[in-house]
């Protein structure tokens, strides 16, 4: 089970090598998509049924969305590559926060944005992030 960054970071680097070797990652970041994770935390193991893991990069071709797996932590299966054109417009509602930070996120096929909470140890990274994907972002100092 991956828990460091620079791990977590690695084995998202390797899984883009192998679905596309000419690709590469500028960021990347853990989320979990669902109500707040506080709320869900509360109810627990119901609670965690109502969440869902991922990992977000921004890579030099476009932005790939992996399923996170509950217990490995590793990358999954890519639930969605976009274009950065594609991605445009899909970001909003920026939230950040002490400990959880989020964001609504437009998935395709979804009929409302998916809320993604970033925990704070990802934190630059979703600066970074979003200042990619989200026009006119500018992170809090």
């Amino acid at each position: 089970m991956a828990i460091k960054k620079a791990t977590i970071q690695q084995q998202v680097a390797a899984a883009i090598a192998q679905a596309n070797p000419a690709d590469r990652p500028i960021v990347t970041i853990q989320a979990i998509a669902g109500p707040s994770v506080w709320l869900m935390s509360m109810l627990g193991l119901i609670g965690q049924a109502f969440l869902t893991y991922y990992f977000i990069t921004v890579t030099e071709q476009a932005v790939v969305i992996h399923k996170a797996g509950r217990m490995s932590n590793r990358p999954q299966e890519i639930a969605f590559a976009l274009t950065p054109a594609e991605v445009t417009g899909m970001v909003g509602e920026i939230q950040r926060n002490t400990l959880w930070s989020s964001f609504r996120f437009q998935l395709p096929g979804r009929p409302q944005p998916t809320r993604m909470n970033v925990h704070r140890i990802w934190r630059a990274e979703m600066d970074q992030l979003l200042g990619m994907v989200a026009p006119g972002h500018q992170p809090a100092v």
